[in-house]
């Protein structure tokens, strides 16, 4: 990231860098480069550095360059998806016997990933209600070696003090590994409030057309950066150049549809709040919510997810998300359409059972970019 990057502003970062026009053609779209090997001038003599596309790709480069100015980090690495880019993290910043604080509110395959396959590596977890810093606090342990947070959480829009949070991994010489997907770095900046490592599922709102599936991760400290970098090549789950491709695509508007999502969110939030089948709103730009002044501090707007709880049980919020005829049943969020879901028997089903189960009778909306008075007017009738 140059020096004058770091002066422009956000939505000049999201089409600009790492995103020079061609060289060659002169092309103001970066090029898929479907390609991969590439010719060497004589033994070791590789041009720009590339020999073979899993260890770099032109196309991957300026998404890395470009997620790493977003995120006001030293380097960006991007994956084949988002659980990918947490496997890589984690088996490079941990070892059997080490130690990690986890979140009580999760994405069910960060959950998974941690319960089913770390444990079995001889990795320890604890989990902590990390939107109250103090139980942090008494969850670190000698060994901790790392604290996860999200912020906002996944489904229930938790939200963590991260300036805190920072201070108490770092205190126990812990690192603290942000997981920003929800908010996308247009709304937060985790490594600005104290993080090392910033974590996308790509997927999401970075794509945001719910065509391409990928993962991140933006690193604060060169060395760290380094290390990962290393464990990206060496384990290969990268992100191909046509899924790179498709993410730049789409941050080139993020900050544009960020603000539509979050100012259709807040409206479907205040429509849900009123109604009197829907027992529970949770929403972080709501003032009642109990996080509503720290997401205020940290984040430019409360974003595009809504989650709520409905009066009538599990099988009345099935039905709601059965009901609608806009919103979109089906997994995942980010895009510009409208999703619905039931996380309990959906994207958290792995979490049953567990410190991370969900209320039975949770609805998770993702708001899409759509007229608003449709998408009020949807759940209206879904709802009942």
């Amino acid at each position: 990231m140059t020096e004058h990057q770091l002066s422009q502003g956000f939505e000049t970062l999201a089409i600009h860098a790492g995103q020079e026009a061609d060289p060659q053609t002169g092309a103001v779209v970066t090029p898929i480069y479907q390609v991969s090997t590439y010719k060497q001038d004589g033994v070791g003599g590789l041009r720009g550095g590339y020999e073979y596309s899993r260890s770099a790709n032109p196309t991957r480069t300026a998404l890395e360059e470009c997620l790493a100015a977003l995120e006001g980090g030293v380097r960006g690495l991007a994956f084949a998806s988002g659980l990918a880019a947490e496997d890589t993290l984690l088996r490079t910043i941990l070892k059997p016997g080490d130690h990690i604080v986890i979140p009580n509110d999760a994405y069910g395959g960060t959950f998974r990933l941690f319960a089913k396959v770390l444990t079995r590596w001889g990795v320890e977890f604890s989990v902590a209600d990390t939107h109250h810093v103090e139980k942090v606090r008494e969850a670190i342990r000698p060994n901790t070696r790392a604290v996860w947070v999200e912020t906002p959480s996944n489904p229930l829009l938790g939200i963590t003090d991260l300036t805190a949070v920072a201070e108490i991994a770092h205190a126990a010489g812990a690192l603290l590994v942000v997981d920003n997907t929800f908010a996308s770095p247009y709304l937060q900046q985790p490594i600005a409030l104290g993080a090392d490592v910033v974590v996308h599922s790509t997927t999401k709102y970075m794509g945001g057309h719910s065509d391409v599936v990928g993962g991140a991760l933006v690193v604060a400290e060169a060395g760290l950066a380094e290390e990962v970098a290393y464990h990206q090549n060496a384990m290969g789950a990268v992100s191909g150049p046509f899924d790179a491709w498709l993410v730049l695509r789409g941050i080139k508007t993020l900050g544009v549809r960020m603000d539509r999502h979050s100012s259709n969110a807040e409206q479907v939030a205040e429509l849900l709040t009123r109604h009197p089948k829907v027992s529970q709103v949770l929403y972080p730009g709501l003032a009642e919510h109990p996080g509503h002044d720290v997401a205020a501090k940290q984040m430019k707007a409360f974003g595009g997810m809504v989650s709520f709880r409905v009066a009538g049980g599990e099988e009345a919020a099935v039905e709601v998300c059965n009901r609608t005829q806009l919103f979109t049943l089906g997994e995942s969020l980010g895009g510009v359409e409208s999703l619905i879901e039931h996380p309990g028997r959906m994207t958290h089903a792995s979490a049953a059972g567990s410190p991370l189960e969900v209320p039975a009778d949770l609805v998770r909306v993702s708001v899409g970019i759509e007229s608003i008075d449709d998408l009020l007017a949807d759940l209206q009738q879904a709802l009942g």
